[in-house]
């Protein structure tokens, strides 16, 4: 039990979620925080108790009370009955797809989802028999136009980790209540502070949690939350592929999951900061930020989100590539490197143009995706000013 259930009866916000649950002060000599548990094996007091595995915990790679806590609070964060943690994002994408897909079955996957969801469904899955179909990002309760005797799932990415394509999550839950599909949802840019997955119809959120739960870019996370009618399965699946999370990066989660309100908080609020600074640059053709007025889903967000997060992406007026590398490579405070949802600031540039099917990818210049982390918002401005200035001189020569 945890200690925010024995305190209080009444519903705690979420930000009183995130101190509490998972964690039972009283349970381990007053400490406030877990311990880290590290193990293999478990001891069984009785021969009748190892036969029938009657105990809470059995082996080391099932669980242990440190899993255990952070699977706990994130579930009770996330309004799901019950959490898985794995070792990445990735394993969580992939484990939450095999639970309920067999060879000969067909799924639906958003045009806009994270390359290695893509690469997973175009390798694995295919070798496996399982087709995979792209479809718009924007299609919507349209989607039901796609769907098949054989289809099992449908993949939801929103917004999209590159391109910030909003779904409209709540229309096609609905077809896939109608047809008694499977919806997944990756809700890592929102977190389970700002968008609240089963709320809106999904059986199952995944989480990349090296991203904001971890927080700190010093551990790889992930976390899949399911509801009642999808949780045996995601448990049984991650029990046969063996996924055991780290017990120092599990720690490092539960760590990270305290601060998240905080924390996501000032990356929303320097995150829109800086967006609406880019938008008025004239080297910047378009940003990309649900948030903003001008993003072409904003409604949609607005309707559905309780927040945004600090990842968002620019669209360049047209440059030569070697302005463009000038720019980067003279950064002081953006780093340039993958992942995001640390405590600093990154940038990176994309091309999606070879791995969108269903959609073209349609930009006036260079890409780059941002992550506003948590400096100074007048210091990344001044860094990202010398960059464009470095560009436009480098553009002139």
């Amino acid at each position: 039990m945890s200690a925010s259930s024995k305190k209080s009866s009444r519903a705690l916000r979420p930000a009183t979620k995130l101190v509490h649950s998972g964690r039972d002060p009283a349970s381990t000599y007053g400490f406030v925080n877990p311990p880290v548990y590290r193990g293999s094996t478990v001891l069984f007091p009785t021969v009748e108790k190892l036969w029938k595995r009657d105990q809470e915990y059995t082996y080391g790679r099932s669980s242990t009370p440190t899993v255990k806590a952070l699977e706990e609070a994130i579930a009770e964060i996330e309004g799901g009955a019950a959490t898985a943690v794995t070792t990445s994002g990735y394993q969580a994408i992939s484990i939450a797809i095999f639970a309920f897909v067999k060879s000969g079955d067909h799924i639906l996957v958003s045009d806009s989802v994270y390359y290695p969801t893509r690469r997973f469904c175009d390798h694995l899955l295919a070798k496996l028999g399982v087709e995979t179909t792209y479809y718009d990002p924007l299609i919507g309760a349209d989607i039901e136009t796609l769907v098949r005797p054989n289809t099992r799932l449908i993949f939801t990415e929103s917004p999209g980790s590159q391109s910030f394509e909003v779904q409209d999550i709540p229309a096609i839950a609905g077809v896939a209540a109608k047809h008694k599909l499977w919806l997944l949802l990756d809700n890592t840019w929102a977190s389970p502070l700002y968008f609240k997955p089963f709320d809106h119809g999904v059986d199952v959120s995944i989480q990349a949690a090296t991203k904001y739960i971890v927080g700190h870019a010093d551990a790889m996370l992930g976390a899949i939350t399911s509801n009642t009618r999808a949780a045996e399965r995601i448990a049984q699946t991650k029990e046969l592929l063996g996924a055991c999370p780290g017990s120092e990066e599990t720690f490092l989660g539960m760590r990270g999951l305290r601060t998240l309100a905080t924390r996501l908080d000032h990356h929303q609020r320097s995150g829109l900061e800086m967006a609406r600074w880019l938008e008025a640059r004239p080297e910047v053709a378009r940003v990309l930020h649900p948030a903003l007025p001008s993003h072409p889903q904003h409604d949609i967000w607005a309707r559905d989100f309780l927040g945004a997060s600090g990842l968002f992406s620019i669209l360049l007026q047209p440059t030569p590539n070697e302005a463009l590398a000038a720019m980067l490579d003279g950064l002081q405070l953006f780093g340039m490197g993958f992942s995001w949802g640390g405590y600093e600031s990154l940038i990176i540039p994309f091309d999606p143009t070879t791995y969108r099917t269903a959609t073209s990818w349609q930009a006036e210049g260079p890409a780059l995706r941002l992550h506003i982390g948590l400096e100074d918002v007048e210091d990344l401005k001044a860094d990202l000013q010398a960059g464009f200035e470095r560009m436009a001189a480098a553009a002139k020569s």
